[in-house]
């Protein structure tokens, strides 16, 4: 179970400004997978802002062998487990898998079984908000997530350049901060229309 503490249990998550609050008017949760190879080594990156961008939390962890879309869900449901301490009136999520942001509109089923409990996951933990919507942003949008995922990849070991071994190794520049291979082609494919799991027509916007 994910909690409050980074898994090596070097610090919280949490920023020091915001780790004895209780309650959000508002919460933006950027979440990103990355997989070097589909599936290949992969790892989740997650950003949450308050409404005003202040940051509130983010992390990144490599996850083991998986798919982009697995990585994608599986950084949902931990930002969701983070956020499950807390009281949200609003939550707005922003992911760029256009894939999971249909599947979890309804607009798109989830038909890829390994995806299928992490999608139940999602949905069951979204039924505690009123206030909730789903966004697909291009990836300029989500490049602190993308950030984060891709550094604990490297942190892991799965280096996939040269340059990504020296970075690892002195720390990135501000240039190749942000600088990422495309996005391999999704191996669990999107899925055909049809109607809504688990409500999430409660997302759209």
């Amino acid at each position: 179970m994910w909690t409050l503490q980074s898994r090596k249990s070097r610090k919280s998550v949490l920023e020091p400004a915001f780790q004895g609050a209780k309650r959000f008017e508002e919460l933006h949760v950027f979440v990103d997978g990355a997989a070097r190879g589909n599936p290949g080594p992969a790892a989740i990156g997650v950003l949450v802002l308050t409404r005003q961008g202040r940051e509130v939390a983010s992390f990144g962890e490599a996850i083991g062998e998986a798919t982009n879309n697995f990585a994608e869900y599986t950084a949902l449901v931990h930002a969701l487990r983070l956020l499950s301490v807390f009281e949200v009136d609003r939550l707005r999520i922003y992911t760029d898998s256009e894939l999971m942001a249909l599947q979890l509109r309804g607009e798109y089923r989830v038909k890829e079984k390994t995806l299928q409990s992490l999608y139940a996951q999602v949905m069951s933990m979204l039924g505690r908000y009123r206030d909730w919507r789903v966004e697909h942003v291009p990836r300029e949008r989500n490049q602190e997530a993308d950030r984060l995922a891709n550094l604990a990849l490297d942190q892991a070991g799965h280096l996939s350049s040269p340059r990504r071994r020296r970075e690892a190794e002195t720390g990135p520049g501000q240039e190749s901060l942000f600088a990422v291979a495309e996005e391999q082609p999704a191996a669990d494919g999107r899925e055909e229309r049809g109607g809504g799991e688990g409500g999430g027509r409660r997302g759209e916007e």
